[in-house]
């Protein structure tokens, strides 16, 4: 079941073809029931660009089916056999990947090169999985009373939900879909509404690759809520991956409970970008670009608070200013925007609502977007200044191209502002003093800490937050881990002939 959308967006890329707008349940692709249909945006123009098929909860009885059926096979199939099909689809990922791109930039509207930093950052996940396929060990010991010998064994946990959010459509899909496959789970992938059709193209590369039916499935849905209950209530299902706002995140973990199900949680963030007087600024400055822009400022690893020491305050503000009054605000297919729409107007007023109470709290605004009127989800860079704790913007994830800076004069102020929040996912350090260094790693409240650069994602790195931001790790030789089981054998040898 295929769509062109050239007519509607010919303009922008010229031969583009839509890829599969069906679910994907079971190797088929089919309807909803009742034949309801969910548009997707261009959020660049708010044109509707595609439909695709809008799940209800009574389809997610046939998921489930298809999920569980599939299991048995693919949880016997060989780890190279595994491995193989997670490098092909890497593979295809590779040849595809401006095609993918482009599909990335048209519904979620980040500019092209940054798609492009994406797909790569997707593709991986496949290899490094394909890698991890095939490593997956156990353990053998002497009891130490030497009356037995202790077996160990990872076995697959069983159907697997994926619940995956907008702001990168493809990556967050094979961040769990590789390690998922891998260690011999099915999968039910329940995609963001926004942007389904990165969904439903990496789902279609999958199935040309070879992957047995019912191994992932995917379900679009304007009403995620009662879906995943529906799904969650059903006592096949036996690990929930998701990845969204700590709100949800609490929800589903709830919703978990009675099935006792495996939950890997990647939740909100409010990372501290501590800069110390030791730093070198324009380092920082750098840092701090990559840290707030990247993807429009909409990622759980955004830097959100600039926590910087008095004596080099100045110069980092300014030269920050900088670079961001350089920035070109546009649709993402235009190859001089830098920075591309936010993913709706809603998200964009959130953004502006929390500048504003800050700037009513006693921020001082350096770079201001002016008046942002109604009508677009375009925003252009804010750089607040003496931000003061009491603005709502301090203990908000801002998901938006807004910068706040927050002053200290010691060591200890800095790291103390650097954990005053309920988040803990990720916290970035400027510092030339390795001793420094060593004690904000260890002082900081997260998962994750990059230490004079404004980048922490990698596919062979351990991705995860502690305190409100999560639970669990993707990513690494970790992440496999999340869908696997340890089982124990006790054998006395002395009960064999």
């Amino acid at each position: 079941m295929q769509q062109s959308v050239i007519d509607t967006v010919g303009r922008q890329i010229s031969g583009f073809v839509c890829p599969p707008i069906g679910m994907l349940v079971g190797g088929e692709w089919r309807e909803a029931r009742g034949g309801a249909s969910l548009p997707v945006l261009d959020p660049a123009t708010g044109e509707v660009i595609a439909a695709v098929a809008d799940a209800s909860p009574e389809d997610a009885a046939d998921v489930m089916d298809a999920a569980a059926a599939a299991f048995p096979q693919w949880s016997a199939t060989s780890p190279r056999q595994r491995a193989a099909l997670l490098h092909d689809a890497f593979l295809a990922l590779q040849e595809r990947a401006e095609e993918f791109a482009q599909l990335i930039t048209l519904e979620m509207g980040k500019p092209l090169a940054e798609s492009r930093a994406e797909v790569g950052y997707a593709a991986d996940f496949l290899r490094w999985y394909a890698e991890e396929a095939v490593r997956v060990t156990g353990t053998f010991r002497t009891a130490p009373d030497g009356t037995a010998r202790h077996l160990t064994l990872r076995q697959p946990v069983g159907p697997c939900l994926l619940v995956t959010p907008w702001n990168f459509p493809l990556a967050m899909i094979t961040r769990k879909v590789a390690p998922a496959l891998a260690a011999g789970c099915t999968v039910i992938l329940k995609p963001a509404e926004e942007t389904p059709l990165s969904a439903l193209q990496f789902a279609h590369v999958l199935t040309e690759a070879g992957l047995p039916a019912g191994v992932v499935n995917v379900l679009n849905t304007s009403r995620p809520g009662p879906l995943v209950e529906t799904i969650l209530r059903d006592r096949r299902i036996r690990k929930l991956s998701f990845t969204g706002s700590t709100e949800v995140g609490r929800r589903l973990l709830e919703s978990a409970a009675p099935g006792v199900l495996r939950a890997s949680m990647e939740l909100g963030g409010n990372a501290p970008f501590l800069v110390f007087d030791d730093a070198d600024v324009d380092a920082a400055v750098e840092g701090a670009v990559a840290a707030k822009l990247r993807n429009g400022g909409q990622s759980c690893v955004a830097a959100n608070r600039f926590i910087v020491a008095d004596e080099v305050a100045s110069r980092f503000v300014d030269g920050l200013a900088e670079r961001l009054r350089d920035q070109v605000v546009g649709p993402g297919t235009d190859p001089r925007s830098t920075l591309g729409p936010l993913i709706n107007e809603r998200q964009r007023d959130r953004a502006v609502g929390l500048v504003d109470d800050a700037v009513s709290h006693g921020a001082a605004p350096v770079v201001h977007y002016g008046t942002a009127g109604p009508g677009d989800a375009f925003l252009k860079p804010v750089l607040l200044d003496r931000v003061p704790p009491a603005a709502e913007i301090a203990r908000e994830e801002i998901f938006g191209p807004v910068a706040a800076v927050y002053r200290f004069s010691t060591e200890q102020e800095g790291l103390a502002l650097a954990n005053a929040t309920e988040s803990g996912l990720v916290g970035y350090v400027y510092t030339q003093d390795l001793n420094r260094t060593i004690r904000a790693v260890e002082a900081m409240e997260c998962g994750m800490v990059g230490v004079n650069r404004g980048y922490v994602s990698d596919a062979s790195a351990p991705f995860g937050g502690v305190k409100q931001s999560g639970l669990g790790r993707e990513g690494s030789e970790i992440g496999i881990q999340e869908y696997l089981e340890t089982k124990y054998a006790s054998i006395d040898a002395r009960g064999f002939a």
